[in-house]
């Protein structure tokens, strides 16, 4: 008989170095960072006509699939959402209950910040602001852009602050942080744009259904050049003494 030399692999965790306290005051900020973003990227595509920019990657696909299968976002994002849970668990190679009620549990505050701030971008709280016009000269339309392009920017700055803290993620930035470190040794923009291919299967699943492509344009396609590059910039130069918090780890 010979003896089986071949080691499991084990799941290592590391450790946390910052107060829970802190944590969520990391994450709060975060979030509200992340919604503003969210909404600088949809109102700026919103008011240009025609429109041209476009929204997040994972947002303009999940969105297409949602008018190509008939459902409203809440749905097409909760079912996303779900199946990136599942994949998350099979890249990991284990399932947990905890990180994944930790996903669904994300959407919950994101969700409700990000109808805020854009009925506040859209001039609900006219009292305070009047909302965010028509782009309707050259100089609007490039200031608008460059807004959309800020949205970006603060996506992958929230994005950076959230995964460093690792309390609970949205399951699309969950992936990323995944493939970031089990795979991509670190890289945040390889592991940026490897967490697009689930999306972009998506939008061609939805392209198939609908022949057209909509929320996909200018601001996309700069979300997915250089997203995932500003999220790694952020880790060094926002919060720079927060690090990575209990990222798990497999190892053979």
């Amino acid at each position: 008989m010979y003896a089986k030399s071949q080691a499991t692999p084990t799941i290592t965790t590391a450790p946390r170095t910052i107060s829970m306290a802190q944590s969520l005051i990391f994450f709060v900020i975060s979030l509200v960072i992340n919604s503003v973003g969210n909404v600088l990227t949809l109102v700026t595509s919103a008011k240009i006509h025609p429109g041209f920019l476009g929204s997040a990657y994972w947002t303009a696909a999940t969105a297409n699939l949602a008018n190509a299968i008939g459902f409203n976002l809440f749905w097409a994002f909760f079912i996303v959402g779900i199946l990136t849970i599942i994949l998350n668990a099979i890249l990991m190679g284990h399932f947990s209950l905890k990180k994944a009620l930790g996903n669904l549990a994300f959407m919950l505050p994101f969700s409700a910040l990000i109808q805020v701030f854009s009925d506040f971008f859209l001039g609900k709280y006219a009292t305070i602001f009047a909302g965010m016009p028509d782009a309707t000269t050259p100089v609007m339309i490039g200031l608008y852009v460059a807004l959309n392009f800020v949205g970006v920017a603060l996506i992958a700055i929230a994005i950076s602050i959230y995964q460093r803290v690792n309390l609970v993620l949205h399951p699309a930035d969950d992936l990323m942080q995944i493939l970031r470190f089990k795979y991509f040794n670190g890289h945040a923009a390889k592991a940026m744009w490897a967490s697009y291919i689930p999306p972009t299967i998506l939008a061609v699943i939805a392209l198939v259904i609908t022949r057209s492509f909509t929320n996909f344009g200018l601001g996309t396609i700069f979300a997915f050049l250089f997203q995932g590059g500003i999220t790694g910039i952020a880790d060094r130069f926002v919060f720079p003494k927060l690090k990575h918090q209990a990222v798990e780890v497999s190892s053979k």
